[in-house]
Order: structure tokens, then C-alpha cells, then sequence
């Protein structure tokens, strides 16, 4: 059980704006290699841009949405291909697991003593990681097609679908819903949401053994299946850049989104006036009668390989303290909800702080969660589609789940 409690010492980072500012962001000068593996979108795009302005380093970036699953080869090797792994909750863990990133302690002390608490992801005493954003996924509704349905905001998941239906048997949109379920980390994604909102727990107490395969674990399917029903007849494809751009198109009215995606959403470019102007952010739903929204909050930061020089890793921390300095924030204020003392929270933050507001439970941030969620993403489709029942499709995820956690020694 190493690996099991490696990660109990992990503390909750705190949605929390504030704190001191990051060393002076004026002049950066880095020498060696700064290689960054990162998701691909505008927040992260604009921390990359930022460090690769630091003058003397040889900076290169892979922004793609394929980045959790190259993260643990690419960083295994010796030199490692990437010197920063620009990570997430769920995704930091494979890396703590492997030993592949190193402790920050160090290099705070040395070049950024005045980063904000809050920013430091701290396990087993260590600073393992520099979160610079706050993300959660919540709603955004149309507010011109629900009042032309004549239905209020919806707060809960059963709210959506009544509002879903009303928009339909209106004839004013026929797929009004839209989310993430792509068949693989976005579907078992949105069933950990679904679940957590039920009230589930993914494991038995104090151990890595599975329990999803009950009433709850039927229930958060049943509502996963429903919701689709509203949805594009391709919704296993649907990833975050397929949902903003049919959000951006005028195809949908009520959408379960990323809040990193409001900003580009609400600005002037790829949409309409009718879009832009009618679309809001507010807090995820409840579902089921439970009072905690049907979400998980998330942190996205930086870390640094272990299997580099140290040379390479103080070039690679100047330039991404460098890249989220405050003038990079205050340009890209309505990207992100930024963990950074420039940050004007503004219509882009409104929903995720209303889900944090909620007491929304941040992702499990557990050792073995990550096969956990491997399986849901990959043995879902089945009942999504309509050709297997709940149950059976619970217990293929137990049963992938228990296979890898046993191999990798979680489970005896």
C-alpha cells in the first residue's frame, strides 16, 4: 500500500484568489532546455507563451489533448523528452506515482519565495507542483432559448432535462444538450461528476476494491443516458473542442462545460452577437435531491521532471514562473479563473466560483483513481449506446478496474 498512502499526505489546494505576486516578471533570463507537455487550450497556451519570452533558454512547447496519455513514456526516459509537465488533479498522479517529477522546494526558495500558498501542491510535506488556475465544469445556458421555452435557469440535472424537453417539443432546437462524452477520459469524467453528485463513492472504505456496481452507480447511468438522449447523435465524440464549437455555432441552449471555456466562448471571435450576448455561466446542478453540485473541482499547474539536469530544471521553473507573471495574467484575464493576485474575476468566472461556492468535492486525488477512471472511460460506450444494461456495464468497469489495480500491485 506505498502508493496508497503516498498521496494521503496531499493537500487541498484552496479556490482562493489573493496573496502575494510573483517575483518580478520584468527580464527573465533562463539558461538550457525548457521542453512543455500541456493540454491545448487558452490559458495554458498563453503560460507556455509567457515562458518561452525568457531570454537565454531553448524553450519548446506540445500543447495537445493526447498530453495524459504520452506524460509517463515521455517523461520515463533519461533525458526526459519533456522538462515540464503541465498537469491537473488526476493527471499529476501517474507522474508522483512513477517518481517522474521532482520536489519545488528548492527552486521557490531560490527564485520565487513569493509564490502564493494556495499555488503550492504540497504532498508528503513537498511542493510537487505550481497550480496557476482554478477550473470545475458547470452550465451555461442560452437565455433567449430558454425564455422562448418559457423555463427558468435550471438548478438541478432534473431541471435540465424538463428544460431540454421543452426545447425540443417547441421546435427550437432538437439537440439542445450538449457535454463532454467522448468515449475514453472525457466519459468517465462525466460519470465521476454524476456520481459524486449522487452521493457515490468509488471505492470500499480504506481500501483500493471497487464500488460502483449498486444503486447509485444504476442511478448516475440512468441520468448520463437521459441527458444524451437531448444530445447530438455523435455525443460519443464530443470532447471540449467539439462542445465550444457547436456552443459557438448556436447548436445547443444548455451545456455541462469546462469554466476554462468561457472565456473564449463570451469574446468576440468564432460566434454571433445572438450567442455571446445570451449565453451565461452558473454553478453546476444537483441531481438526485443531493445538495452537492454534480462536478469536481480542479487545479491546472506546473511540474518538473525528475529525469533532467538540474540545470535544465531551474531554466525550466524560472521560464514558468516567468510565464504566469502578472502581466500575462492581466492579458489573458477572461481565459482562466486564475490563482494569481492580478486576476479580475469577471462573467467567465461566474461558474466556477458558484460550484466552488457549493462545496463541490475536488477530483480524488488517489493513487488508483486514474484506472478507475480509465475503465468508466473505456467500458461506458456500450450502455451509452443502448446495447448492454447499467449493471453490466458496472461490472465490466469493476472488472477492468480490479485486472489493472492488480497488476499494479493496489489490489492483492
Amino acid at each position: 500500500m506505498t502508493k496508497f498512502t503516498k498521496l494521503m499526505g496531499a493537500t487541498a489546494m484552496a479556490l482562493t484568489m489573493g496573496g502575494a505576486a510573483f517575483a518580478d516578471g520584468h527580464g527573465c533570463t533562463a539558461e538550457g532546455r525548457v521542453s512543455i507537455l500541456s493540454n491545448d487550450f487558452a490559458a495554458v497556451n498563453a503560460v507556455s507563451a509567457g515562458a518561452a519570452e525568457c531570454a537565454g533558454a531553448d524553450v519548446s512547447t506540445n500543447a495537445t489533448t493526447e498530453h495524459r496519455d504520452i506524460q509517463v513514456a515521455a517523461l520515463t526516459a533519461y533525458p526526459a523528452e519533456y522538462t515540464v509537465a503541465v498537469v491537473a488533479n488526476s493527471s499529476i498522479v501517474a507522474l508522483l506515482n512513477e517518481g517522474l517529477i521532482r520536489p519545488l522546494d528548492d527552486l521557490i526558495a531560490a527564485h520565487a519565495p513569493d509564490i502564493p500558498m494556495n499555488q503550492r501542491i504540497t504532498v508528503d510535506g513537498q511542493v510537487v507542483a505550481i497550480a496557476f488556475m482554478a477550473n470545475a465544469q458547470h452550465l451555461f445556458y442560452r437565455s433567449d432559448v430558454l425564455e422562448a421555452a418559457g423555463v427558468a435557469p435550471p438548478t438541478t440535472y432534473e431541471e435540465v432535462l424538463a428544460a431540454a424537453e421543452a426545447i425540443r417539443s417547441q421546435g427550437l432546437m432538437e439537440n439542445p444538450f450538449i457535454t463532454n462524452t467522448a468515449v475514453g477520459w472525457n466519459l468517465g469524467e462525466e460519470f465521476v461528476n454524476m456520481y459524486l453528485g449522487h452521493g457515490g463513492s468509488f471505492f470500499e472504505a480504506g481500501s483500493a476494491n471497487p464500488s460502483i456496481n449498486n444503486e447509485t452507480g444504476v442511478a448516475t447511468l440512468e441520468m448520463m443516458k437521459a441527458l444524451a438522449e437531448y444530445s447530438d447523435p455523435d455525443f460519443l465524440t464530443f470532447a471540449s473542442n467539439e462542445t465550444a464549437a457547436e456552443w459557438e455555432a448556436g447548436n445547443a441552449a444548455l451545456g455541462f462545460m469546462w469554466g476554462s471555456r468561457g472565456g473564449p466562448i463570451l469574446d468576440d471571435e468564432g460566434s454571433t452577437e445572438e450567442v455571446t450576448s445570451t449565453t451565461v455561466l452558473i454553478g453546476a446542478p444537483t441531481v438526485a435531491g443531493g445538495d452537492l453540485p454534480a462536478s469536481t473541482l480542479w487545479w491546472d499547474g506546473f511540474t518538473i521532471a525528475s529525469n533532467i539536469s538540474d540545470e535544465d530544471a531551474e531554466a525550466s521553473f524560472i521560464a514558468m514562473v516567468h510565464g504566469m507573471r502578472d502581466e500575462v495574467v492581466q492579458a489573458n484575464n477572461d481565459a482562466a479563473v486564475w490563482l494569481s493576485p492580478a486576476y479580475e474575476p469577471g462573467p467567465a468566472a461566474a461558474g466556477v466560483a458558484a460550484t466552488a461556492a457549493s462545496g463541490t468535492k475536488p477530483y480524488p486525488m488517489i493513487p488508483f483513481m486514474g484506472l478507475m477512471h480509465t475503465a468508466l472511460g473505456n467500458e461506458l460506450a456500450e450502455f451509452m449506446q443502448g446495447q448492454e444494461s447499467a449493471e453490466q456495464a458496472l461490472a465490466d468497469v469493476e472488472a477492468a478496474y480490479i485486472t489493472a489495480a492488480t497488476e499494479q500491485g493496489f489490489i492483492e
